[in-house]
């Protein structure tokens, strides 16, 4: 008769370990809303990938001065691919997770068309786009785009991030960055970010 080495830990202590590595490797391999938003994804949706690109900086290097508090603080040129072809709107996203105060949001902008493939550089600081795109309120406390301005020191980072949801957001122009990740929770069909820099000069 073959006896069965008994577990180190309980069934339901085995169980419960195994969910916790579960949620662990889940949150590491979360999206980028999940982090926004500091839940699990969710793990019955697939989010594809969306290529986010500037003709102006390359991943991860420096922002020009033309586009921050610096220079002449116009949003700089995005471009994209991969949208599904089910989306229905487009949202985007720009903060600064290194200053002083916390992120500082630098632009929020949704309802975007999911036929765009990009914006000019210079987006107009309107409540409305052409196409009938929104625009958010920054923590400048203005519409539309504010541009890098940290303080004397090391570089500060700034994300770039692009949505493809599958529904309208229905949300008034002005919104916050918190309210546009609230209407986005359970719509994300795919989305993508651009990293640049910025140091004060």
């Amino acid at each position: 008769m073959r006896l069965r080495a008994k577990s180190a830990w309980p069934a339901s202590g085995r169980i419960a370990g195994i969910i916790s590595v579960l949620f662990a490797l889940a949150v590491e391999d979360g999206s980028i809303l999940a982090r926004e938003t500091n839940r699990p994804p969710e793990p019955e949706k697939q989010i594809m990938k969306l290529q986010l690109t500037s003709s102006a900086f390359s991943e991860g290097q420096a922002i020009p001065v033309l586009h921050t508090c610096q220079g002449r603080d116009t949003s700089p040129p995005l471009k994209w691919s991969g949208v599904p072809a089910n989306a229905k709107s487009l949202a985007l996203i720009a903060d600064d997770p290194d200053a002083p105060v916390g992120t500082w949001v630098h632009w929020v902008l949704y309802d975007l068309p999911p036929g765009t493939t990009e914006l000019a550089e210079n987006v107009e600081r309107s409540q409305y786009l052409p196409g009938g795109a929104k625009q958010g309120i920054n923590d400048f406390k203005r519409l539309g785009y504010g541009g890098p301005c940290p303080p004397p020191g090391k570089p500060h980072r700034y994300y770039f991030k692009l949505y493809a949801l599958d529904r309208l957001t229905d949300l008034k122009p002005g919104a916050t960055k918190q309210e546009l990740l609230k209407a986005m929770e359970g719509h994300v069909l795919a989305e993508g970010q651009l990293l640049g820099t910025y140091q004060r000069r």
